[in-house]
């Protein structure tokens, strides 16, 4: 069946975006301390949703460009609606995330003047 078929490159899909998540955010992480950043703005949000969503593009377009055989063009326009989807998710879930869970204090008192 169709979805038989589709489960092992959505296992793969999924075990790349678990790794990429951890692999960005630690990247953004570090690169939030670096710049002394102190709070996540609209900016700062935005950026990282689209940072986030068009390297997880990169890595699943050759997945699916070789998964179902087919160009470039044709695998963009299968991950066209996930992605679109993902990128707002992405936004509001961190945005929510950071409204809960503000950056560590070791942030703020680092750069605290």
């Amino acid at each position: 069946s169709s979805a038989a078929e589709s489960l092992p490159i959505a296992i793969m899909v999924s075990l790349a975006a678990v790794i990429w998540n951890f692999i960005y955010n630690m990247a953004f992480e570090n690169w939030e301390r670096r710049q002394q950043v102190t709070q996540r703005t609209l900016l700062v949000r935005s950026a990282h949703a689209i940072g986030f969503e068009g390297g997880l593009v990169l890595i699943c377009l050759p997945l699916y460009m070789i998964w179902y055989d087919v160009g470039f063009i044709k695998a963009f326009m299968m991950e066209a609606a996930l992605l679109l989807f993902f990128l707002v998710y992405t936004f509001f879930f961190t945005l929510g995330f950071d409204k809960v869970f503000t950056l560590p204090h070791h942030y703020k008192k680092a750069f605290a003047s």
